[in-house]
């Protein structure tokens, strides 16, 4: 990266990190739930759902979103214990259907049976435990390390820092196609797979930007994504 690159990422962090940008966004439901004064276990429930739809045009995302917490009655933690969920094969956003959803809300509800938080899972237990998915040592998981970058993060603007007792230099850029499109524009890799290793080089490169709070990083992509698309 030259130099001029690194201050204009750092521009575009320091512009974007802003709530302003992220009002039409799936972080403004757990974000809703903060200002709520809900429970940690609402908030995280409503990560988990709100980083699980977070695919597609933004518009589409939030009115899927605001569908399933319509149908939790906004309360998310309370609908997950009832052990009632819709169930069915109807589709809540895009391929994905209500009997995924509830399916999610069972082993959440096992899991928090016998504990608080899910701050003490990796991600690859999220991955295998809350998402049943099958291990993939090369899956960047894009969906768990966004709701992670919401959990974690504590500068106090668009995340929300619930989960203290987790590193934020530990966290991973949340890769997908657009994501890895910008940073490959930017030089912050040359690698082709949209990959685990390349969100970890991507995620090295923030570091020696921001060693502290590498995924502020994610913000500088997201203006890159804003000042390229105008």
């Amino acid at each position: 990266m030259t130099a001029k690159t690194i201050e204009q990422l750092k521009e575009w962090a320091l512009e974007y990190n802003d709530p302003k940008y992220f009002e039409e966004d799936p972080i403004a439901f757990p974000r809703e739930f903060v200002r709520r004064g809900s429970s940690l276990q609402d908030i995280e429930i409503a990560s988990v759902f709100a980083s699980f739809l977070a695919w597609g045009r933004r518009p589409m995302i939030v009115r899927d979103c605001e569908r399933l917490f319509d149908q939790m009655e906004w309360r998310p933690y309370d609908y997950v214990m009832s052990g009632s969920y819709r169930d069915d094969d109807v589709s809540l956003h895009r391929t994905v259907k209500w009997s995924e959803a509830a399916a999610i809300c069972r082993r959440l509800r096992e899991w928090y049976t016998w504990h608080n938080s899910l701050e003490s899972l990796s991600a690859k237990e999220i991955r295998s435990i809350v998402f049943r998915r099958k291990d993939d040592p090369s899956a960047p998981d894009k969906k768990i390390n966004l709701m992670r970058r919401w959990l974690v993060r504590r500068d106090g603007k668009v995340d929300l820092g619930l989960w203290t007792n987790t590193d934020p230099t530990d966290l991973i850029v949340p890769l997908d196609v657009h994501v890895y499109g910008q940073a490959a524009a930017l030089g912050l890799t040359r690698r082709k797979s949209k990959d685990l290793k390349t969100a970890l080089e991507i995620t090295a490169r923030f570091r020696e930007i921001w060693p502290e709070d590498p995924m502020i990083g994610d913000f500088a992509l997201f203006g890159y994504g804003v000042t390229h698309t105008r």
